[in-house]
């Protein structure tokens, strides 16, 4: 899902040989393989060498349900970098110290990094956040550019510093949210593309030694986990407001404590799952919201 060679990178050389590196030791830092593995595959299109991949170790005990694409093993990690387990945030300094990285790239991850570990690359520690910062700060932003009608979802990579999402911005773009977007897998790639569009203009400031620019004390809002004051569904409201609704709850990734959202059906409570602006067919069912029709794809009872 490489974005391509830039029509502009040979100023993008330049900057970086001024630097002194013309190939980056980079870590990547995520959870999620379909992010690591396109952009292991980018950065090395970009003529950098991946040197490892670094991930939390899933501790033992823990119940939660494995990520679509399972758990993570040395068949599973892309060819060619070192798979790292880190068993917690304070093992994550010594570990990059082992690798004597230029660079680390963190996209997907939920751990906040102590400045010891973000001290460690000599370019630093960046971070791929999905939202305009400095809104949506947070750990869903996704689901609450939906919940707030935002129309589009954002992008930034930022510096990292000791604190969540706080950090100088070096880059930013938007992606416009399309209707019929209801799965990660159509949401995904055009994010990631977006992203990796940015990362030539992301390198040419670091390679130049750029701090980057302050988020702005304007504007600043937290995506935190939904809550009972969302989960529930009213039908009176317009139907993009409930598609929204349904969709940002899709994007939470079960990580709020409640369930949600809960429609009332025929006397029955249901949690729905997918829903459309549009009469898909298929014997989808079409409900009157307070403003149009909204039709349902996929519900199950709620529990």
């Amino acid at each position: 899902m490489g974005a391509g060679r830039p029509i502009w990178l040979p100023a993008y050389d330049q900057a970086v040989s001024g630097n002194e590196q013309s190939s980056w030791r980079i870590v990547v830092i995520s959870t999620i393989l379909p992010v690591a593995e396109p952009l292991i595959a980018h950065l090395r299109e970009l003529g950098h060498e991946p040197v490892a991949w670094l991930i939390a170790r899933r501790k033992e005990g823990d119940e939660r349900p494995l990520p679509p694409w399972g758990e993570i093993t040395d068949s599973s990690a892309p060819a060619g970098v070192s798979l790292l387990f880190a068993r917690d945030k304070d093992a994550v300094a010594p570990l990059l110290r082992g690798l004597a990285p230029d660079l680390v790239l963190c996209c997907g991850f939920a751990w906040k990094l102590p400045q010891e570990a973000l001290d460690v690359p000599r370019l630093g520690a960046v971070n791929e956040h999905p939202a305009l910062l400095p809104r949506h700060r947070g750990p869903i932003p996704l689901a609450w550019a939906l919940r707030e009608g935002d129309g589009q979802f954002g992008i930034t990579w930022h510096r990292m510093d000791a604190e969540l999402d706080t950090g100088a911005i070096l880059a930013q773009t938007t992606v416009p949210i399309e209707d019929d977007w209801t799965t990660i897998e159509q949401m995904g790639p055009p994010l990631i593309q977006a992203a990796f569009d940015l990362l030539p203009q992301v390198f040419e400031r670091l390679a130049a030694g750029d701090p980057g620019d302050p988020q702005s004390a304007e504007g600043i809002s937290w995506a935190g986990y939904f809550e009972e004051d969302y989960a529930t569904v009213d039908w009176t409201q317009p139907a993009r407001k409930v598609h929204d609704q349904v969709r940002a709850w899709y994007l939470t990734i079960g990580s709020s404590e409640v369930p949600g959202p809960i429609a009332e059906l025929d006397g029955e409570r249901v949690k729905l799952l997918r829903t459309s602006l549009t009469d898909p067919g298929n014997g989808a069912r079409a409900v009157e919201c307070g403003e149009g029709n909204l039709w349902i794809i996929e519900s199950e009872p709620a529990e």
